[in-house]
């Protein structure tokens, strides 16, 4: 296996996955705290950015060529997601108790993010050092679909076990948060 394959294996089969498990973990632990009684739909809807502001560029390098534009958005996304994290554990620590289990599990939700990028700059190092106006290669901002798709039970997989362990119980939380808020 090249270096190359073995870097991609290494971002779709351990960093992502390890992903999607920190972040149910980090549900659990919402879901633990009665984070619908503490800080409430407040805090939910920040998760929501954040999984929006991951989800973007996700989808983006699973279904575009990597190019200038979708490594920079990866970086922008990125720098946007820990701004609202730290904004999102800044409101909590206020409202309700925050564990060293899921200190822990918010670690591997800033690494993973990061992880990924770094390993998608590493595999187009071209494309990145074109946005620094540096390199061999031209800067580009078009949309291109794959031209090698990623296997499709991968993706199908992936995209399964993201609206399941990520979508719906983010989403879940943030419904628990606003019946709360009602009865309240």
């Amino acid at each position: 296996m090249s270096h190359p394959a073995a870097a991609e294996t290494i971002l779709l089969y351990f960093v992502l996955p390890v992903w999607l498990v920190a972040g149910f973990a980090d549900y659990l632990c919402h879901r633990a705290s009665r984070i619908e009684v503490t800080s409430g739909y407040k805090e939910s809807l920040l998760h929501l950015l954040m999984l929006a502001e991951i989800g973007i560029p996700l989808l983006a390098a699973m279904f575009f060529e990597i190019n200038a534009l979708i490594i920079a958005t990866m970086i922008v996304c990125f720098v946007l997601h820990q701004l609202t994290a730290l904004w999102d554990t800044t409101f909590a620590s206020h409202r309700r108790s925050i564990t060293p289990i899921e200190q822990h599990v918010h670690s591997f939700l800033e690494l993973m993010p990061l992880t990924a990028m770094l390993i998608v700059i590493a595999l187009n190092w071209p494309q990145f050092l074109s946005l620094w106006g540096l390199g061999p290669e031209a800067a580009r901002f078009d949309l291109v679909l794959k031209r090698n798709p990623l296997p499709w039970q991968f993706v199908a997989g992936f995209l399964a076990a993201s609206v399941l362990f990520e979508a719906l119980p983010f989403l879940e939380e943030f419904v628990r948060g606003l019946r709360w808020r009602k009865r309240a």
